[in-house]
């Protein structure tokens, strides 16, 4: 199979590395130009080191993109973790035209953020589709899914680094295989299903105390461990992770005042939550570096007793 891999990043990297390891001949690599400061593109840095054709377009809507993805006469375009916009005159020039891979089990979560968002909100599952890019976002025919479920605890980066991603380095190969061999079905999105989200960032980790315990551990598993949620003490910014929650059954239970931190327990930080109470097991105040909160604890850092988001 003669394939273009579009993407960036270690996603790009690992499907390209896929196709390449069970025979595949990689036409052309077509990443985005590298960030003036950041490290280079993982796809990029590897595509070029096994002497592929690399192409680095501002913009894929370019004519010049259009004529490089023809010269490649590839049978099928892999879109893998690609943010720039693809237009159809682009992705329908190979022969079988083109797949995208999208880490939330479509037409749910169609956006930017599609892990951070389910955990955010307490699904206790999500996966990946493979689908046919349109000029809707997220919007194309599926042609396959795959499923996982989100466990109490699940973070974002259990959640796709030790299956999102592995799963859908396969899910590429083996979709692309049925479409390669015409065996594939392509599903129109039953739009009464579909939601899209925007980007999950610095704003939206936003630790609001007056939230139920329950909705800030998800948060925090969701914003874990990037953008991290976070909240203030005494004006400085301070991240929390690996969270668990314990609910309190009776009002004699109850401890604290709503975001008051209550000391560590089993090297936790533990905070009074309405409901509940949070235990973070790491965290990172101000420009420091993310410790274990019994360190930080330790450090002086944070004391019992003091007000968070304040």
């Amino acid at each position: 199979m003669r394939v273009a891999i579009v993407g960036q990043q270690d996603f790009g990297k690992a499907v390209l590395e896929a196709f390449l390891a069970r025979g595949d001949q990689v036409a052309a690599v077509f990443c985005a130009p590298d960030k003036e400061g950041a490290r280079p593109d993982a796809l990029r840095a590897a595509a070029q080191g096994k002497g592929l054709k690399v192409h680095q377009f501002k913009s894929l809507r370019a004519p010049e993109a259009v004529q490089a993805m023809k010269d490649a006469a590839a049978d099928i375009g892999i879109m893998a973790f690609v943010l720039q916009f693809a237009p159809q005159e682009f992705v329908n020039v190979p022969r079988r035209g083109t797949i995208q891979y999208h880490p939330s089990l479509l037409p749910k979560y169609r956006g930017p953020s599609s892990i951070n968002w389910p955990i955010t909100r307490g699904e206790t599952q999500t996966g990946l589709t493979i689908f046919r890019p349109s000029d809707g976002l997220d919007e194309g025919a599926m042609i396959l899914q795959k499923s996982t479920p989100v466990g109490e605890n699940d973070t974002l980066g259990t959640v796709y680094f030790e299956r999102l991603f592995p799963m859908g380095v396969q899910a590429m190969l083996e979709a692309a295989d049925l479409v390669h061999a015409g065996k594939h079905k392509e599903t129109a999105q039953d739009e009464s299903r579909a939601s899209y989200e925007g980007w999950f960032r610095e704003a939206e980790a936003r630790i609001n105390w007056a939230n139920h315990a329950d909705v800030i551990h998800n948060l925090i598993r969701g914003s874990d461990p990037a953008p991290g949620a976070w909240t203030t003490l005494n004006g400085v910014k301070l991240q929390l992770f690996d969270s668990r929650k314990e609910l309190v059954r009776t009002f004699s239970a109850v401890r604290g005042k709503i975001g008051e931190v209550l000391g560590v327990e089993a090297g936790r930080l533990v905070v009074a939550a309405q409901g509940g109470r949070l235990q973070a097991g790491k965290a990172k105040l101000g420009e420091g570096k993310k410790l274990g909160a019994e360190e930080l604890v330790a450090s002086g850092a944070i004391k019992a007793g003091q007000l968070l988001g304040t």
